[in-house]
């Protein structure tokens, strides 16, 4: 199958416009981009000049929750009402255009949604999965999470979690926004557990992402050896250099505080207090990330206070808001996101990549707003999404170069 006639913007910061894409239907894979000759009977899309984006990648999300106004309304759930939850929310994330995520695990569960989604089991995007966060006694996310207190009890829980299947290990280096009686700007682990669990990690194969709101607390986790930062809502300009200095990976998560800001009548009071205190301060400590040099993916904290799946695309217009190039902000969300993540062959629109891919009606180069409305969604080169593209655009069929004038065959999805 061909889409011709589009401007690519191909997840790796490269644009071309009026080009062709070939993907297989059946293996589900890219395989030209930019100049494509038809084959006999090839079907063919002229989509007349629609933009063509890889699926955004979204690094930081949460499946178990549901934009609630407190953790609480979770915590009581059964596995079963759980799994039901993260299953219903990886479909919305899907069918909003994010084709791939990396979830922050609660309960075991995500390993399970991953394997299913990858089985055809159930709808959602291609995960990278954790099982539980780790974090201190009574520390943030204690209450879906595996809390543990000195280096020995640190190495045995990424253990378990790996046993069980995670991808990666994710830790609470700072207290948080969404958990009563911890400190968002205090770091939690003591520096020794902080080396035992990025060693034990790195020993075990996989990448850790470190909770960090404060500073000190980013700082001893990146000294640890961490893959990525969560938040890095304080940073100060000794935390910045040693990000760069150490090649560490930001997702800021702009999405999270910005909605519980936005619906302040509605959250839990110390949410609002916590997020009013830090919210100018993150957007402060992103841009001078930026300035600096730090290398930024996208990730939203889907799940989070009013944060709701679907919503994910909003985090490239924040990113672009607060001094990112669009260019810049979209690879942060597609290629590069995926690629720190360890999400192979997505991410990018190059041959051997996977057929995922969104239809765009404007250039979100021009206005990144375009991302949050595509007009067809496609998955492993099977439309999940939107609108048929035999709909989009003038379809026909190469048969010894002459056109085919059988009708179209019903639209699928709309």
């Amino acid at each position: 199958m061909i889409l011709r006639d589009v401007r690519i913007l191909d997840g790796t910061g490269e644009e071309d416009d009026e080009a062709s894409l070939r993907f297989d239907t059946e293996e589900g894979r890219i395989e030209a981009v930019g100049d494509a000759e038809p084959r006999d009977d090839e079907e063919i899309f002229d989509l007349g000049g629609k933009t063509v984006v890889p699926g955004l990648v979204d690094a930081h999300v949460h499946f178990s929750l549901s934009g609630q106004a407190s953790v609480t309304e979770v915590v009581n759930m059964s596995e079963g009402e759980l799994m039901l939850t993260e299953a219903k929310n990886a479909r919305e994330t899907l069918t909003a255009g994010i084709t791939g995520v990396r979830a922050m695990g609660a309960r075991d569960l995500d390993v399970v949604l991953a394997e299913r989604i990858e089985r055809g089991d159930v709808p959602g995007p291609r995960m990278v999965a954790n099982c539980r966060s780790i974090t201190i006694t009574g520390g943030h996310g204690h209450h879906l999470g595996r809390e543990v207190d000195g280096p020995t009890e640190c190495r045995k829980a990424v253990r378990e979690q790996v046993k069980q299947g995670a991808e990666f290990i994710k830790f609470m280096a700072t207290g948080g926004v969404t958990t009563p009686g911890t400190d968002p700007d205090s770091p939690a682990f003591t520096q020794d557990e902080m080396d035992a669990l990025v060693d034990e990690a790195h020993r075990r194969g996989v990448h850790v992402a470190a909770h960090a709101h404060g500073a000190e607390g980013a700082r001893a986790a990146i000294r640890a050896g961490v893959d990525t930062i969560e938040h890095g809502t304080f940073l100060d300009s000794a935390t910045i250099e040693l990000l760069v200095a150490e090649d560490v990976v930001l997702v800021p998560t702009l999405s999270a505080p910005y909605r519980i800001v936005r619906n302040a009548d509605h959250a839990t009071d110390e949410s609002v207090q916590k997020t009013q205190n830090v919210y100018e301060r993150h957007i402060e400590s992103f841009e001078a990330a930026v300035e600096a040099g730090v290398e930024i993916v996208g990730g939203t904290d889907a799940g989070t206070p009013f944060n709701y799946h679907g919503a994910n695309a909003t985090e490239v217009s924040f990113m672009t808001e607060y001094g990112m190039d669009p260019m810049d902000a979209i690879v942060a969300m597609t290629g590069r996101a995926a690629d720190v993540i360890g999400l192979d062959d997505a991410g990018t629109l190059e041959s051997g990549s996977f057929a995922d891919l969104l239809v765009l009606d404007e250039n979100p180069l021009e206005d990144t707003a375009a991302l949050r409305e595509p007009e067809a969604v496609l998955k492993g080169g099977e439309l999940v999404a939107g609108t048929a593209l035999d709909r989009l655009g003038d379809r026909r069929a190469e048969s010894n170069s002459s056109p085919r004038t059988e009708d179209a065959d019903p639209a699928v999805g709309e």
